[in-house]
């Protein structure tokens, strides 16, 4: 068999939970009988396929009866088209340890099936499935069999749990143990603020250790092996989804903090591994209203325009003294106004005068936050 969801070890316990031993020491009867009719998905249904990790099949069929009364073992089993079940592509454990007559299979567990049964991405093809009864061992065949259609996502089937960024190009450099950890946001979803050196390529790896699995990028998709040669010295923002094979990216050209009332905006500068500063900056000029008025936010530009950095939780008082209040979120809205989404300064009477340090930080190491103090 080339997948099976199930470990000996667990399979094992399964055996010792739901058999026993009569009084004189003799196994019971571990007999059950074939699963006659499968109920859920239809026969031939089509599915096409989706990334998000709640999206899911359910399969269900007539519950097997055992000889000694007691518990019966599901499992799904998945094989190719003209496959006969005698080397199935993969082996799923029904719900609840097995011990249930249906299964909830995820969509991105469907792409890997699918996968395994020659399936290409983002193509349509066709697989049969089946149920496997048993009491942990001798599993008998259900009397029936379905074929399921599916269109696979663009993506890859296996997908890393964490991804990292490293070459010549890069501000880490080509040393493996040095790469840079990319942000996870999503499951398959990752993304990293980085300088790139014109020239030079980069890379992306699955560890940081051992021999990764190396990723590129080919024209629009995202692919494995091969590497990235900088076009432009910059600072970019890479977003890589290995659910649709694909990447975009952006050059980041400005960081600005916005003073909201006054629309006043100070450029940070960029001081490296996705973080901006500005350090001993005096406000001064302000008066009325533009002083007084005490939130402000920040604004990026890049090559896909401007965006603003905003308050990620629901926001709009002096700081309150946790982490929390300075945690920061992309918005694609520019307005001047943005209602509990802003920070205000800790000074209780206006901004000029005053001497701050700033600090803007997207490094992927923890949450992306900022921080405002005044010297």
């Amino acid at each position: 068999m080339k997948a099976i969801s199930i470990t000996y070890a667990t399979l094992f316990s399964f055996i010792l939970a739901f058999t026993a031993c009569s009084s004189d020491g003799e196994v019971r009867d571990l007999g059950v009988t074939a699963v006659k009719t499968l109920y859920e998905p239809d026969n031939g249904k089509a599915v096409v396929l989706q990334p998000s990790a709640s999206a899911s099949l359910y399969f269900e069929w007539e519950p097997s009866l055992a000889e000694d009364g007691g518990v019966v073992l599901y499992e799904v089993v998945f094989d190719k088209a003209d496959g006969d079940f005698s080397d199935p592509v993969y082996i799923s454990t029904a719900d609840n340890n097995g011990g249930s007559n249906h299964a909830t299979i995820t969509h991105k567990q469907l792409n890997q099936i699918a996968a395994l049964a020659g399936i290409e991405s983002a193509a349509q093809g066709t697989l049969k499935w089946t149920v496997y009864a048993s009491k942990g061992i001798n599993p008998i065949r259900a009397e029936e069999e379905r074929t399921l259609t599916l269109t696979r996502l663009a993506g890859f089937a296996e997908v890393p749990s964490q991804l990292y960024i490293t070459g010549e190009a890069t501000e880490v450099g080509a040393d493996l143990d040095k790469a840079m950890v990319m942000k996870k946001v999503a499951d398959g979803e990752f993304e990293v603020f980085i300088k790139l050196t014109e020239g030079k390529s980069f890379k992306f790896v699955s560890a940081n250790t051992g021999t990764p699995t190396e990723y590129s990028l080919n024209g629009e998709k995202l692919v494995e092996g091969g590497s990235v040669t900088a076009a432009k010295t910059g600072i970019y923002k890479y977003y890589i989804d290995f659910n649709a094979g694909s990447f975009t990216s952006k050059e980041v050209t400005k960081v600005k903090w916005f003073l909201n009332w006054s629309q006043k905006e100070i450029e940070l500068d960029y001081q490296g591994l996705g973080v901006w500063a500005l350090n001993g900056y005096t406000v001064t000029g302000l008066t009325g209203s533009d002083n007084t008025d005490d939130r402000y936010k920040f604004r990026m530009e890049s090559s896909d325009g401007e965006t603003e950095w905003r308050a990620a939780i629901n926001n709009d008082s002096k700081p309150t003294g946790n982490d929390e209040y300075y945690y920061m979120a992309e918005k694609t809205n520019v307005e001047q106004w943005t209602n509990n989404e802003v920070w205000k300064t800790p000074a209780t009477d206006g901004w000029s005068d005053k001497t701050y340090d700033i600090t803007f930080s997207l490094n992927t190491q923890g949450e992306y936050t900022h921080n405002l103090v005044i010297k």
